[in-house]
């Protein structure tokens, strides 16, 4: 090891800088108190000695740690995704080890250290999260650490050059979570309700015993003369109907709530919703609305659409300018022949707000089944229900008040021109509109 890579990787401790200011001060002390010379002389070699003798225990093998970082090709976002990092010591006496990864400047952790006393030969593993709050691309650095003998005088720095590059798209993991859930048959832990309805299209499912309350004109007579007993044909609603989450993207989706924008949000319960739709047979898409461009992404049931929704969510960003509903309405019109479920994720603050756009959403209601999805304000939320203790706090409450009660005027205008509405908090966006999309299949509007 040459003289600049052992100066770049040297590091005194705490203990160090205190025995040498503790020797400072037996020096300071012996001109007042000469007895104390010899001791303070003492003092310094012990020291001298003791340095020189950590620097050969921790310097003397070329290669005394192994160190590998362990993480997921991609990150979930919104959502705690695990991180480990694998140590192993060739050191042949007990070790301690201060390890700081570099991490994402997304995260902004400026002390995130990872501390273990490692015995000699032996393996550690550290294991951490991080919640990435926007989608993107996330650079990982190198891994830092520095080392210290039982003295703890001396530290030796070794740095493991390991760049990495972890994209975060969003929620997979919430998506990951619905899918194991429908399997067990636990989605109404989720606060998901399953509905059996007997659909009253043409596409026959199967033949069953009659029971109180069938409809008595889709009694099979040929299936009740063969087993004697009264037979019905059940039938289940229709298949492959095309259902599209339409994202806006204009600057009403930049408002945060709990770390995540509106605009992630929705992203987030598109990708989940658009599972779930598949899961039920239908045909999922994705359209996305901005000031300057639309894009649409065709509805279809194949196994590799949910891979493309994905992939189109993943780089999605807000703009600043309102997006263009006017031309949202042109573009679905003359792109969707077939009658369609839109579900439109919004935000509209204000009843004039909404007005600008009633008339491209009541053209849009006129050929596809129109569901507007836009957002409570949770913190206006919290003001109404505290109690005023002064003038001052009655007029944020009353203002508050307004603004809840504007929202709930939105709604209702909307559904005066037949246009469906759902009004939910952030956090209960994905079963809200999961249970919307269950009550419409029962009711056969789609």
């Amino acid at each position: 090891m040459n003289i600049i890579t052992l100066y770049r990787s040297l590091f005194f401790g705490v203990r160090c800088y205190l025995s040498m200011g503790s020797t400072v001060l037996l020096f300071v002390a012996s001109y007042f108190f000469p007895a104390l010379f010899f001791i303070a002389q003492l003092a310094f070699v012990v020291l001298l000695v003791l340095v020189l003798l950590d620097l050969v225990l921790l310097f003397s093998t070329a290669a005394p740690l192994q160190l590998q970082r362990h993480v997921a090709a991609r990150f979930s976002n919104g959502d705690e995704n695990g991180v480990s990092i694998s140590v192993f010591s060739s050191f042949r006496f007990p070790v301690f080890l201060s390890v700081m990864d570099e991490l994402p400047f997304q995260f902004q952790q400026r002390n995130h250290v990872l501390k273990a006393r490692l015995k000699p030969g032996a393996g550690h593993e550290f294991r951490f999260s991080l919640r990435p709050l926007e989608r993107g691309a996330y650079h990982f650095g190198n891994t830092n650490v520095f080392a210290a003998s039982p003295f703890r005088l001396v530290k030796r720095r070794l740095v493991f050059e390991q760049p990495q590059v972890v994209k975060t798209y969003p929620a997979f993991a919430q998506l990951r979570e619905y899918t194991l859930q429908s399997f067990a048959d636990r989605l109404q832990e989720l606060g998901i309700h399953k509905k059996r309805v007997v659909g009253h299209s043409m596409e026959f499912d199967h033949i069953k015993e009659y029971s109180r309350g069938d409809d008595v004109r889709r009694l099979n007579w040929k299936a009740t003369a063969r087993r004697g007993n009264l037979m019905v044909n059940t039938y289940v609603e229709e298949r492959s109907q095309q259902v599209y989450c339409v994202i806006d993207k204009g600057r009403t989706m930049k408002m945060p709530f709990d770390g995540l924008t509106l605009l992630d949000y929705a992203v987030n319960a598109t990708l989940i919703f658009s599972n779930i739709v598949l899961q039920k047979g239908d045909k999922a898409g994705v359209a996305t609305i901005t000031a300057q461009q639309m894009d649409i992404l065709p509805a279809s049931n194949k196994k590799t659409q949910l891979n493309k929704v994905l992939d189109m969510l993943y780089a999605q960003e807000t703009q600043w300018q309102e997006s263009d509903y006017e031309k949202l309405s042109a573009s679905l019109r003359t792109s969707l022949s077939q009658r369609s479920l839109l579900i439109l994720f919004t935000n509209f603050e204000s009843t004039s707000g909404m007005r600008r756009q009633l008339p491209y959403l009541r053209r849009l209601a006129r050929h596809h089944l129109l569901l507007v999805v836009f957002f409570e304000n949770t913190a206006l939320k919290k003001v109404t229900e505290q109690s005023a203790t002064s003038v001052e706090g009655i007029y944020k409450q009353v203002i508050a008040q307004q603004f809840v009660y504007e929202k709930r005027l939105i709604a209702r205008e909307l559904s005066q021109y037949g246009i469906l509405s759902l009004l939910c908090t952030p956090q209960q966006l994905t079963v809200q509109v999961i249970n919307k999309y269950l009550e419409l299949k029962s009711r056969m509007l789609i």
